[in-house]
């Protein structure tokens, strides 16, 4: 899932992603995505996006 995040492009997600786009990618629960998300915001590995609730979007977090 991070691959296609990086990657963008037709088969990836260019801006971004939300819990039920990466449901539908890893084929899990709605709750589980969201956990999933949450664990690798936490790591740093992907931020969260401004706006909330359904519209809660990531990206890839890139190193400086």
């Amino acid at each position: 899932m991070l691959n296609r995040l990086f990657d963008g492009g037709e088969k990836g997600f260019e801006n971004a992603i939300n819990a039920s786009q990466y449901q539908k990618v890893v084929k899990v629960s709605k709750a589980t995505a969201t956990r999933h998300l949450t664990e690798l915001r936490d790591k740093g590995a992907i931020e969260k996006l401004a706006g909330g609730g359904r519209s809660t979007r990531y990206q890839t977090k890139l190193i400086e």
